[in-house]
């Protein structure tokens, strides 16, 4: 059941991202539009395309939700592969992850005032300085 929802969510979120996902849901469109006045903009005219375009939507978030959770999984095990294998790395950065947005935020602030604007001998990061300049 895993495989196939997976196979399901991969296809429809690489389907609706790309260019003839979007002509295809503007041509609807502009067609619902068109029978407006063949339907007398009745009620269930404009009822048609809202029940329609709010289940397509509802669905579709949870679809492309499971493809960035799973993209993001990949991503973090990759990352801590990298991390395992860089031999000065730290190994408490695996996993933080799962650490509150405060606790990230305290780690973030603590290297950034470590690490942020000059590296470990005290100067400032040539390519920092590069960009800086290009503004």
């Amino acid at each position: 059941m895993d495989r196939l929802f997976t196979q399901i969510a991969n296809s429809v979120a690489a389907f609706v991202g790309r260019p003839g996902a979007f002509i295809t849901a503007a041509v609807l469109i502009i067609g619902w539009a068109l029978t407006g006045p063949v339907f007398g903009f009745s009620d269930t005219w404009q009822l048609v395309v809202n029940t329609t375009t709010t289940i397509v939507t509802f669905l579709i978030v949870f679809l492309i939700q499971n493809s960035q959770n799973r993209d993001a999984a990949a991503i973090q095990a990759k990352l801590d592969e990298l991390i395992r294998a860089t031999k000065d790395a730290r190994n408490q950065f695996i996993g933080i992850e799962h650490l509150t947005d405060t606790e990230l935020h305290a780690i973030r602030r603590t290297l950034e005032a470590k690490f942020g604007d000059t590296n470990e001998a005290g100067e400032s990061h040539e390519a920092v300085q590069r960009l800086i300049e290009r503004r």
